[in-house]
């Protein structure tokens, strides 16, 4: 064998057990005016809240929008609508997707007026936080009526609904607080750390966002107890959270857009993307979506299976 033929062999084999490298992701990023925040995603497209508005986005521009008093906090698609909250009017709003028109204007109360709260679904229901002193509204699709007011801790602003359960998260109680829906009662109440806020159901677990220690918690819904804890910035304040494909994905308000962590060895496999300031996030197969309301942006990543692999 030539040095040159042995060389040649040596790079060959070298290739053959490296591991692969999986490429930096990309964004196609659209342009949004005004003030691009909460995500929901509807299909092949995304609504998000605006200054007087929501819009429906796809990576093709923008599809629709729907004018508004304040649209505010993480919204949910489920019964075949849009729910949105709305911060001025105080009420939750319904709308068509299909037709881009409100169908509905529910006089429930929004605990939150500054806007950082969920709009979550299941067990038939839509349930929002209603009152600061610490109450869940439970709204029922078919009448578009209060049919349950739910006592919980005060300023219980967050909620997301998985595992049988609604879940909702008090910032000042530093609690996570499990609600069955048969019965509409708490059922455990969960210790966290500092200003915690956004919170996901998936992966087996619910997630939490611990804002002032800059971590996420993972809490084991069948014995309501912290089971890891992964430490992402300082701070995290105020971004987003949402889970699939084995992984949690988390907006990030500082070093990059968003951080992807293993579900399983909680270990932080990606950050990605430049910091962006605020804004959310919603992953789905195809891709994540993430908006930047300080840089008037929506960003469209493909591919999400290769991120944080």
């Amino acid at each position: 064998m030539t040095a040159k033929t042995w060389v040649a062999a040596v790079i060959s084999a070298c290739l053959m057990i490296a591991p692969a490298l999986a490429a930096t992701p990309s964004a196609r990023v659209l342009t949004v005016p005004g003030f691009a925040d909460f995500l929901a995603v509807d299909g092949k497209s995304v609504w998000a809240t605006n200054v007087g508005r929501v819009e429906r986005w796809s990576v093709h521009g923008k599809q629709a929008a729907v004018a508004m008093a304040h649209p505010c906090g993480a919204m949910t698609i489920a019964y075949g609508s849009l729910w949105v909250a709305d911060c001025k009017a105080l009420t939750l709003n319904r709308i068509d997707p299909k037709t881009a028109t409100i169908t509905a204007v529910i006089a429930t109360g929004i605990a939150n007026p500054k806007g950082e709260l969920n709009v979550a679904a299941g067990a038939g229901a839509i349930w929002v936080a209603s009152d600061a002193a610490g109450v869940i509204a439970r709204i029922d699709p078919a009448t578009n009526g209060v049919t349950a007011s739910i006592p919980v801790n005060p300023d219980s602003f967050y909620l997301a609904f998985g595992e049988g359960a609604l879940w909702a998260v008090s910032g000042t109680g530093r609690s996570l607080q499990r609600i069955n829906p048969a019965t509409n009662t708490v059922t455990a109440t969960v210790a966290l750390g500092r200003e915690p806020g956004f919170l996901a159901v998936g992966e087996g677990a619910v997630w939490v966002q611990e804002q002032g220690d800059g971590t996420v918690a993972r809490i084991d819904p069948a014995g309501a107890t912290v089971t890891g804890r992964v430490k992402v910035d300082e701070t995290l304040k105020y971004g987003d959270i949402d889970t699939g494909g084995g992984k949690v994905w988390l907006r990030t308000t500082a070093g990059q857009t968003f951080v992807v962590i293993d579900a399983r060895t909680l270990a932080i496999t990606a950050r990605v993307g430049a910091a962006a300031g605020s804004g959310a996030l919603r992953y789905t197969r195809a891709g994540v979506w993430t908006s930047a309301h300080d840089a008037h942006t929506l960003s469209w990543w493909k591919s999400p299976k290769s991120i944080g692999r």
